[in-house]
């Protein structure tokens, strides 16, 4: 008969009455709680049995011989053929209580060597009952400790449980607001981005379309005022005979003004041009900006597939804690019934502590009960095995997802910081188109003004050609006085011979009067003003065609004589008419610009506390 035999070797030290040590070695059975066989060697035994069997060792020695020799049993037990074998002989029944030898014994295929040879004798009753009474008093310390490593373990799973669950549910809070913000950002900016398009687009095409049509009016108004001055010209010539050459001089001037007046045309029209050219720059930043948006479009794309792929994981998350909530519900479910077997035990030991005393029937079917324990125990065992195998192989789950949660995180914080920097570029870019439309808007205002000073001086040169019709009538002689301003412009000039005392418009300071001596020339050329002095040529009578031109400074001659006599001239060229332009002279080079406000834009008239403006900002070249 095989069988597994568990060898407890102690040394026992006995100080009374003489200190001396014993070697106790007992043999018993797991399955079998009556196979109990003792034996104590003492040192004067020990030395009994070293003579008779031949051994090479100490009693000191002896222990750690024996356990390497028991050692080599334990490594060739699963073998076919082992080397060595423990031999457990008795010469006569079990129930006898004879003592029985225990050999360890070496084969070989010559001889079978017994190495060792111990006798044992059986355990009486009080033996057997006090290795009862030690085995129940550990197994209910082994309860007990399981006991606690259980509550600890349920602890700890609950308390992991709790975190996790709270850890997920914070997690999928911030996805959730993530999500929602996410969403709502994304809606937000491409509502803006059509918005501004469109609006931008609209724009574009109101503002080229406004162009289009000034550009045209501005052509039909500028030829109707060509044609017209031609016929009023022509008309005046058949009229006016008597002076033709005196008007021819001046249609001839007047010639050179709408050559100027063509050149400032072609100039606007290129300024025309060149808003045309923005405009289409604009276009094609507007193109740009169109696609910079689909790019942003395929980004979103993008993140709503993470997202989706992140929704998965977080899915495969629950169904995780689902099974880890379902191996916990069964571990409850085996823990209840641990606790039910753990009562009928402790039901069944208290039988048997009663029953052992009396029958030896009953210690059989005790034994019985003990081995379903063990085998319960065992089981319970493996199970505890299993179980934190599986809660190890749980947090090692969780520690992964907490990983790649931290990692998209971290995705999704790259994500925010890349839509951010687009947004700053699409500000600049919102802000340069802004800067375009401003450039836009002066430029209108700059047509605006130079429409009107146009229109102005239309006004000037008509309202001059009806003013030299009675200034041909005057005085056969005139002087002509200019007084010179301070800072080279002249001051108001006067006209003390022919009676003339009232400041005269600013246009006559800058119209060219033919001389007498180049009256034939027919293209004759503006003066220009030069610092310190200016020369007025004024066309006198036509009988003499001679005229005195007089220059003197400020000191010599003062502009202001309004007061003075009107020598000459009849009191009819002094009368003020309605269509007729107020005569104001020249103030230390400056115009007082009030005979401008109704020609002049909102923005360009003077204040009437600010400084009085040049004339050169009205009078372009």
């Amino acid at each position: 008969r095989r069988l597994t035999v568990r060898v407890n070797i102690e040394l026992l030290s006995l100080s009374n009455p003489v200190h001396k040590k014993d070697l106790a070695v007992r043999l018993t059975d797991d399955t079998d709680p009556f196979f109990l066989y003792n034996l104590v060697i003492s040192e004067e035994d020990f030395q009994s049995l070293k003579s008779q069997q031949g051994l090479l060792v100490d009693f000191s020695a002896f222990p750690q011989k024996f356990i390497d020799l028991l050692q080599q049993c334990i490594q060739e037990q699963n073998k076919d053929i082992p080397r060595f074998l423990l031999q457990l002989v008795s010469s006569a029944s079990v129930l006898d209580h004879t003592p029985v030898s225990l050999n360890v014994v070496e084969t070989n295929p010559f001889k079978h060597l017994t190495h060792l040879s111990l006798k044992f004798l059986p355990g009486n009753d009080v033996e057997i009952k006090k290795f009862l009474a030690s085995c129940l008093k550990s197994l209910k310390e082994d309860k007990m400790t399981l006991e606690e490593k259980l509550r600890k373990t349920e602890e700890d799973l609950t308390r992991q449980l709790s975190y996790t669950q709270q850890s997920l549910s914070e997690k999928s809070r911030e996805l959730d607001k993530l999500k929602n913000e996410w969403t709502s950002h994304a809606t937000a900016l491409t509502n803006k981005h059509t918005q501004e398009l469109t609006n931008e687009k609209e724009k574009a095409l109101q503002a080229q379309a406004q162009y289009q049509q000034q550009h045209e009016q501005q052509k039909k108004d500028l030829e109707n005022l060509h044609q017209k001055n031609i016929q009023q010209l022509q008309n005046r010539l058949s009229e006016l005979e008597v002076i033709n050459k005196d008007l021819t001089e001046r249609r001839y001037k007047g010639d050179s003004t709408v050559r100027e007046l063509k050149a400032k045309l072609s100039g606007i029209e290129d300024e025309c041009q060149r808003a045309k050219q923005e405009v289409l720059s604009l276009r094609r930043e507007n193109t740009t900006l169109d696609a910079e948006c689909h790019e942003k479009e395929k980004l979103i794309n993008q993140l709503q597939t993470r997202v989706a792929v992140l929704e998965q994981e977080i899915k495969d998350k629950d169904q995780l804690v689902m099974r880890t909530k379902e191996v916990l519900d069964a571990t409850q479910e085996q823990k209840a019934i641990l606790e039910e077997n753990t009562e009928k035990k402790q039901s069944h030991i208290e039988k048997l502590e009663t029953t052992i005393k009396s029958l030896s029937a009953e210690l059989l079917k005790a034994n019985e009960i003990i081995k379903k324990l063990q085998g319960d125990l065992k089981t319970l065992m493996s199970k505890l095995k299993l179980k934190n195998t599986v809660t190890i192989q749980q947090e090692k789950l969780l520690a992964e997802k907490e990983d790649r949660l931290q990692k998209e995180q971290r995705e999704l914080q790259e994500m925010g910081q890349s839509l951010r920097m687009k947004e700053q570029e699409v500000f600049k870019l919102q802000e340069q188109l802004e800067t375009t439309m401003q450039k836009l808007e002066e430029s209108k205002e700059l047509l605006k003004t130079n429409e009107n000073v146009i229109t102005w001086l239309n006004k000037q040169l008509n309202d001059s050609q009806m003013a030299k019709k009675p200034e041909a009538s005057a005085g056969t002689h005139g002087g002509i006085r200019s007084a010179i301003s301070p800072h080279g412009m002249p001051d108001r000039p006067s006209f003390p011979s022919s009676g003339i005392n009232h400041p005269i418009s600013p246009l006559y300071a800058f119209q060219n009067f033919p001389d007498p001596a180049h009256n034939r020339n027919v293209n004759s050329q503006y003066p220009v003003p030069k610092a310190g002095t200016l020369t007025f040529l004024t066309q006198l009578s036509k009988i003499n065609r001679c005229a005195d031109v007089q220059t003197a400074p400020a000191a010599g001659h003062p502009a202001n004589k309004e007061n003075g006599d009107h020598v000459g001239l009849e009191s009819k060229y002094f009368k003020k008419k309605d269509d007729s332009i107020p005569l104001r002279g020249l103030s230390q080079n400056t115009f007082n610009s009030d005979y401008l406000k109704p020609y002049l834009p909102p923005k360009a008239q003077p204040s009437p506390k600010a400084a009085l403006t040049p004339a050169s900002a009205y009078f372009p070249g």
